[in-house]
């Protein structure tokens, strides 16, 4: 494809046809981590298991994500962007209409954690590459950057909404319907998607590279999921595996071992790219992406805006059904105010943009998510009033909404255009990760405060508002923009 020249409405026409399928793939895969959050009761009963159970499917659908998205981007360079956009949606489509037809959990984790999270690492890389190869300008880049990230924190926001309507009138699979129905949309329209052609001479794609990081994040974020089971000190109860004892009641928890194997995986995989790249090879990413402090900040402030909003809308949305006894639809309807937060703020994300630097733009999203999350903490009780909850859920909502283009801009923008497709691999992965590690630490924290008597909604909330804390910390360390003229030199 080459790049937007054209002025005028067929400029706007040109851009629309590339821009539409994208950040409608975005909202998509966005939806498709939050709309289970409202359904989880529904479906723990309908399947025949539990809360933990469901919850577990959510993580590892985001892990899945996280773990495969920089593999994922370095196939765009190997497969061509188009054809990787496309084959993400027919695996996507495939684990949707799969996870449809569940009849216990173990067919839901297949179909949705494991098939549409493979399709969502393939399908979501080439969606930021393109946009960054297609529009030159700095400016429009921006705009469209503002489209497809409302896209997604409006997935985020709306999908407890629409989840719940469908639950409540059709079933929790009419989710899954819905989402065979807008990929196969997508397929359509991304017919019209010119991708820009492959270089003669390909990287080799680094497998051993892959599969360090995969395992490594993997055994990070499933180690925190057992912390509600196990605890965070000592271990609640045995740990074994295929009948053996490992750990007995009372020793070290397990969280801490299988946190520190997948720590040790990431080092291997960090030496490894270290070593591959010495030697004149491709490696899955390179180590320059991580010594750029702009990129590096940015990429941290993205993290915790995911795990901040995944982790609170978990949060709220088990504390609406089991407290409060609300169902699907109810819940959805609970949470609209942050989703009419996100559309606002993402409205005005452009806007925003051409006016201020980004790095004020994201640190004053963090507080007023802050300020959110401490309103929800000051005034939301199991027995308040509804009302109660809605300026909290705005301002949260409005919060993340008007970082999360801006995150984009500065990750994306911090490097010149050769590299876009290994940044924009390790920025979905970070954020995906975040979302993973949002739901994971909330619901451990649930369970853990429930065990030691303290009250379980608060302690997450106020774990969730700490992470936030980080964030707004990190956001004021980022610099200011390099210049144009240098960036192409980094």
């Amino acid at each position: 494809m080459t790049r937007t020249t054209t002025s005028g409405g067929a400029a706007v026409a040109a851009a629309g046809a590339v821009v539409l399928p994208l950040a409608l793939a975005q909202f998509i895969a966005s939806y498709a981590g939050s709309n289970m959050n409202v359904a989880i009761s529904t479906i723990a009963s309908d399947l025949g298991t539990s809360v933990s159970g469901i919850q577990t499917t959510i993580t590892l659908f985001t892990l899945t994500m996280a773990a495969l998205m920089i593999p994922g981007s370095k196939l765009t360079d190997i497969w061509g962007r188009k054809f990787c956009f496309i084959l993400g949606l027919v695996i996507y489509g495939s684990g949707a209409l799969l996870a449809s037809l569940a009849q216990g959990l173990a067919l839901l984790t297949i179909g949705y954690s494991l098939l549409e999270g493979v399709g969502s690492a393939l399908l979501i890389p080439p969606i930021y590459i393109l946009i960054t190869v297609v529009f030159a300008d700095v400016k429009t880049r921006a705009k469209w950057f503002g489209v497809v990230s409302g896209a997604a924190g409006l997935g985020a926001a709306a999908g407890p909404l629409i989840g719940g309507l469908l639950t409540s009138s059709i079933s929790w699979r009419a989710s899954f319907w819905l989402q065979v129905l807008v990929v196969a949309a997508i397929a359509f329209l991304a017919r019209r998607i010119d991708d820009p052609p492959l270089p003669a001479q390909r990287p080799q794609f680094d497998l051993y590279g892959a599969v360090l990081s995969a395992v490594g994040l993997f055994f990070v974020v499933f180690g925190v999921l057992q912390s509600g089971t196990y605890g965070w000190g000592s271990a609640k109860q045995d740990f074994s595996v295929f009948g053996t004892v490992l750990i007995p009641q009372g020793g070290i928890s397990p969280v801490w071992v299988l946190v520190a194997i997948g720590a040790v995986f990431l080092v291997l995989f960090v030496v490894h790219i270290w070593l591959r790249e010495k030697r004149g090879a491709t490696p899955l990413v390179s180590v320059r992406l991580f010594q750029n402090r702009t990129s590096n900040l940015g990429l941290i402030t993205q993290n915790i805006q995911w795990l901040v909003m995944q982790g609170s809308f978990f949060v709220i949305s088990v504390f609406l059904q089991q407290e409060r006894g609300f169902s699907a639809i109810q819940t959805g309807l609970m949470l609209l105010p942050a989703t009419i937060g996100i559309l606002l703020s993402s409205a005005m994300a452009q806007r925003m943009a051409s006016r201020h630097p980004q790095r004020l733009l994201i640190r004053a999203g963090f507080t007023v998510t802050l300020v959110g999350l401490g309103l929800l903490l000051a005034f939301a009780r199991v027995d308040s009033a509804i009302w109660t909850f809605w300026p909290g859920l705005f301002l949260m909502g409005f919060g993340l909404g008007a970082m999360l283009t801006a995150s984009v801009n500065v990750v994306q923008s911090a490097w010149p255009e050769k590299v876009q497709g290994d940044i924009s691999g390790v920025s979905r992965s970070v954020s995906n990760l975040g979302s993973s590690l949002g739901v994971a630490i909330a619901g451990s924290v649930l369970v853990g405060a429930l065990a030691r008597g303290n009250p379980p909604f608060i302690t997450a909330l106020v774990v969730v508002g700490g992470f936030a804390v980080v964030g707004w910390i990190s956001a004021f360390l980022l610099p200011r923009p390099a210049r144009a003229e240098e960036l192409t030199t980094t």
